[in-house]
């Protein structure tokens, strides 16, 4: 993968902003063990940018990420939070990269959360990654809404696209290559593979639909 600044460097522009945010006398200083753990959320960033069809993620048959690019930030961030939940490492720091998720890039992606291996976030401002199941090739854009109701989650299959506003709510289950359409709610409700859903509980329409989305190879 090609990165804008090498590995090592990126690691302590994040720790630089995680200590300056964070000053409470608890500083996070490089070690093998963080750099371990760093480099692990990397080769998982590796593997999802290239199956993204986008030049400003995979051109040239090279992986890319840009340290100025707030999408790539907002995945490798996620990432090496619950790169560091799933190996018994320190839960505050995981809370505070957590946290400068949620400030940088207005994204609630919890660590605890199982995001899948694939997917993509589109300027993910105001979006919401709660509990639920997911899987490779997931899409949502900004203001999107994952989460339970009555203590039920949804159920995600591959290809499942989120455009911007919508939201999947409760003891949802969606089919493979679904669409949310923009602004709209599914709510306790069953998707077929291949559904495009638009509206809301009170007030929908579902209508087949074989759209690939162009963002995967």
């Amino acid at each position: 993968m090609k990165t804008s600044i090498n590995s090592l460097e990126l690691l302590k522009f994040y720790l630089s902003q995680l200590n300056n945010h964070f000053f409470d006398g608890d500083e996070i200083k490089v070690s093998n063990e963080i750099i371990k753990q760093f480099d692990f959320a990397l080769q998982r960033v590796e593997f999802c940018f290239s199956k993204i069809n986008n030049k400003y993620y995979f051109s040239n048959n090279t992986v890319r990420f840009n340290h100025l690019n707030s999408d790539h930030n907002a995945v490798l961030l996620y990432y090496w939070s619950n790169t560091l939940y799933n190996n018994n490492y320190d839960r505050k720091i995981c809370d505070k990269i957590f946290y400068l998720n949620k400030i940088l890039h207005g994204l609630d992606a919890y660590y605890e959360v199982k995001l899948p291996d694939i997917f993509l976030l589109v300027h993910p401002l105001g979006t919401v990654l709660g509990r639920g199941e997911y899987s490779n090739y997931f899409v949502a854009y900004q203001r999107c809404g994952i989460g339970s109701n009555k203590d039920k989650s949804p159920s995600l299959g591959e290809h499942v696209t989120l455009r911007p506003g919508a939201s999947v709510l409760g003891n949802s289950i969606i089919g493979d290559y679904c669409e949310i359409a923009a602004d709209s709610l599914l709510l306790d409700k069953k998707l077929e593979k291949e559904s495009l859903y638009i509206g809301n509980p009170k007030s929908n329409f579902i209508t087949k639909s074989k759209r690939k989305n162009q963002n995967w190879f």
